[in-house]
């Protein structure tokens, strides 16, 4: 399925790669292994020995309307105090931190709600479920707007279009779809991937999409054909399923984690791998990138030096 019009932007240019270098690396942490577990700290049932010592709660603030697990937490971006959530209790809510009162409770769902998220300009939140809907909220009114739906099967993650009301998300029937939603009608549908699709995101100038799966694939998605622009696998890739991604603010490189515990940077334009971070998990900060390794070490890349690995 595909859509006409124009998406904001257009494609830039061939690209020129390098690699990081150790300079690029800003900070290196070293972890005290004292503070690591070993095998003394396990019981002889193989658990964690619990410690005499309580964890000390230093939270600001708690917010208790869940009565069970909580999978995923989004903040809006205009407003610093609203936060949605959603989790196991098949529940999601709307609501301030630092006031339990007034808190929304959006409703609707019969299975968990596995992901939330505000539109850019902050006036609707969607509500995505394993039960196959995405509810979507005016945030002014506190009222239901729409449902969206796919072909029934559960939703692992949804974003925003940057700088519009288009919506994508990942199901576990290893499409991703897409849905106006002023309207609440479905766009295109992105078929490719062989298994569940774990992560995605347009690119921040809105012209591309890239997504991850539970078959070791990145794709990188032309928004209104439908079709992708590269598949990035096998050889030299991630040999297990994508777990996250991140793309930067430049729309240049996506950042991929995986269950194999190896990070990879592609070119976005090109399809083609940049380098790979491995035995690793890794995070994002404003102008960083973080990287833990099982060496013991934290590294702290610049953003900066990521962004010129795409620079001719």
């Amino acid at each position: 399925m595909s859509i006409s019009g124009e998406l904001p932007g257009e494609g830039s240019d061939g690209e020129e790669e390098v690699f990081i270098n150790e300079e690029d690396i800003i900070h290196e942490i070293t972890i005290d292994e004292q503070d690591l577990p070993d095998r003394d700290d396990e019981d002889e049932d193989g658990g964690d020995r619990m410690d005499d010592s309580e964890d000390v709660d230093d939270s600001a603030y708690i917010f208790q309307g869940h009565k069970d697990e909580v999978f995923t937490v989004a903040c809006s971006p205009t407003d610093a105090s609203l936060v949605a959530s959603g989790g196991k209790d098949d529940r999601g809510f709307l609501w301030r931190i630092g006031s339990a009162e007034g808190a929304l409770e959006l409703t609707g769902h019969s299975d968990t709600v596995s992901t939330v998220a505000f539109s850019s300009d902050g006036n609707l939140l969607a509500c995505g479920s394993f039960d196959g809907q995405i509810n979507v909220w005016s945030t002014a009114t506190r009222s239901l707007q729409g449902t969206l739906e796919g072909s029934g099967s559960g939703f692992e993650w949804l974003k925003w279009h940057p700088r519009g009301h288009l919506i994508i998300a990942g199901s576990e029937d290893c499409n991703v779809w897409m849905w106006n939603a002023d309207h609440n009608t479905i766009l295109n549908t992105f078929a490719g991937h062989s298994s569940t699709v774990t992560c995605g995101d347009f690119t921040p100038d809105g012209k591309l999409m890239c997504t991850g799966s539970d078959d070791a694939t990145l794709r990188i998605w032309d928004p209104r054909s439908a079709q992708s622009r590269h598949v990035v696998r096998g050889h030299g890739y991630h040999t297990d399923g994508l777990t996250c991604l991140s793309i930067t603010l430049d729309s240049q490189t996506v950042v991929s984690g995986s269950k194999d515990n190896s990070v990879h940077l592609v070119n976005v334009n090109s399809g083609q791998i940049v380098t790979f971070l491995s035995t690793a998990m890794a995070g994002r900060l404003p102008g960083a990138w973080i990287k833990s390794s099982s060496s013991g070490t934290l590294h702290i890349n610049q953003a900066d030096a990521l962004a010129s690995m795409t620079r001719a």
